[in-house]
């Protein structure tokens, strides 16, 4: 038989620990929120400026200016690629590692064939949350004096 105290005793424990398993799984859920909107508040890669320079035959080397505020291996800008007006891809330069002290950041890509009878291309930059951009880089290759151009986005403008 248990005594009335031992009977108070063990309502007691049990009602602690039935609080602080409570208490752990709101503070789990709690962080793991906290953890979600701290890495989803980086947001979309920003393609600020792009610079082509003629190297040889119908080749170019693209340098890409990214601004993202990348907070670690977690999320961060991972990737650049250039696109003609149909979509084909021809060119991709990976990122490999978070810039976080780094903004923003340019890389470059070297001997891009580019076709002379092209007149439009695009970046895209993709981040490892978000995926590729919504908002692509316009270029217009019409704009190109001596095998040079260079592309601000519409917000470095301002």
């Amino acid at each position: 038989m248990s005594s009335p105290f031992g009977l108070i005793v063990t309502k007691a424990y049990n009602t602690l620990t039935k609080s602080l398993i409570m208490n752990k799984n709101n503070l789990l859920l709690a962080f793991s929120l906290f953890s979600y909107t701290l890495i989803a508040s980086a947001g979309d890669v920003a393609i600020q400026t792009v610079a082509l320079y003629h190297q040889s035959q119908n080749e170019y080397a693209i340098t890409v200016q990214l601004q993202h505020d990348d907070i670690g291996w977690e999320h961060y800008a991972d990737v650049w690629r250039i696109m003609d007006d149909k979509g084909n891809i021809l060119g991709t330069r990976t990122l490999l590692h978070p810039h976080v002290d780094e903004q923003p950041f340019a890389r470059s890509l070297n001997n891009i064939k580019i076709d002379d009878a092209f007149e439009t291309l695009y970046i895209e930059a993709h981040d490892t949350v978000h995926g590729w951009t919504q908002t692509r880089l316009k270029i217009d290759l019409t704009k190109m004096q001596n095998g040079r151009l260079v592309v601000r986005s519409e917000s470095e403008d301002r």
